[in-house]
């Protein structure tokens, strides 16, 4: 099967299409001919070294795909730890989703990491209540439009910020009551102009070092900060007095590296209690762009240039099925 291999030469992306074996299903596992994968920020940071898939997980790029079960046919989408930018992928049984019937199989590659990473923090570790304001940065990224879409049907006011005055309408298309570009402006005061100080419950932050500060500035008493990422450095100044002052706890939180199982049981909740919720259109995918992966270093290049406002996918569906695959 061909797989991406994707590498950064004096500051530009170069991917090609390398040849390998298909992957052998583990028990527990199954072949799932790709339809589309997913570009993650994660992605990146693999590239550069920094992100190494987890003990046991595939080395190949890719976090998220869309597809059809080789065996049956079963559409589906699916969560990974590696291996999600090929022809074909060993995905854990556990891990996989139906794929919605109404979207079609390429679009569904853009629901697993940014939807269930959004699941996870707001509903699993904050258990986000109804009538909470919520604060998300980067909304504009796929798992920010997600975010804030998904504290809206939980009931939450939802701020969001972009540094990109362009992508300002997206965000409010998305649902966020208050959107802010922090390009021009300092998101904790416009915050605290349009709804007074202490406003926020919980903020969901992919920023780190910079933000940290607005963050607990604005914090109600008793909020949580999620802090998911480290896009402008992971190293921050913490007023500890100002923490103590608000109860304010600071909750680290990270999907790739959790275990098999409890994956299992996150993706479970996500189809029971989220996946419906894209059949009704009550939910929606906002994708970016779309690349065949001939062109997989410009989808790499406009993610890390920050040009995308949704999900990057790769198109893997004009592929040629090898003859010994195809389905009879």
């Amino acid at each position: 099967m061909r797989v991406l291999q994707v590498s950064e030469e004096h500051g530009r992306y170069v991917a090609t299409m390398a040849e390998t074996e298909l992957p052998v299903p583990r028990p527990g596992e199954a072949l799932v001919r790709v339809a589309a994968s997913g570009v993650n920020r994660a992605d990146l940071s693999q590239i550069a070294g920094r992100y190494p898939p987890p003990p046991g997980e595939s080395e190949i790029l890719g976090l998220e795909v869309s597809g059809t079960i080789a065996d049956t046919g079963q559409p589906v989408c699916a969560l990974l730890a590696g291996g999600g930018h090929a022809e074909y992928a060993a995905v854990p049984v556990g891990q996989l989703l139906p794929a919605p019937r109404a979207f079609d199989l390429v679009s569904a590659a853009a629901i697993p990491e940014a939807y269930i990473t959004a699941f996870v923090n707001l509903a699993l570790e904050v258990g986000l209540r109804r009538d909470e304001t919520v604060l998300v940065h980067a909304g504009a990224s796929g798992m920010g439009l997600a975010a804030i879409q998904l504290a809206k049907s939980y009931g939450a006011r939802v701020a969001a910020t972009t540094r990109t005055a362009e992508k300002l309408p997206a965000l409010t298309a998305a649902g966020a009551d208050l959107a802010i570009d922090a390009g021009r402006e300092d998101a904790a005061a416009t915050i605290e102009r349009c709804w007074g100080p202490d406003a926020v419950d919980v903020v969901l932050d992919p920023v780190g070092a910079a933000t940290l500060p607005g963050d607990l500035r604005v914090l109600r008493p008793g909020g949580r900060v999620i802090l998911l990422a480290t896009l402008s450095g992971s190293s921050a100044e913490l007023d500890i007095a100002l923490l103590m002052k608000k109860r304010g706890r600071l909750i680290g939180s990270m999907l790739r590296g959790r275990s098999r199982d409890e994956k299992a049981q996150i993706v479970a909740r996500f189809g029971n209690e989220i996946l419906p919720a894209f059949e009704t259109g009550r939910l929606r995918v906002t994708i970016d762009s779309v690349f065949p992966p001939e062109r997989a270093a410009a989808a790499f290049q406009r993610m890390r240039e920050n040009r995308n406002t949704g999900k990057i996918l790769i198109d893997w569906s004009g592929v040629a099925t090898p003859g010994h695959l195809r389905r009879r």
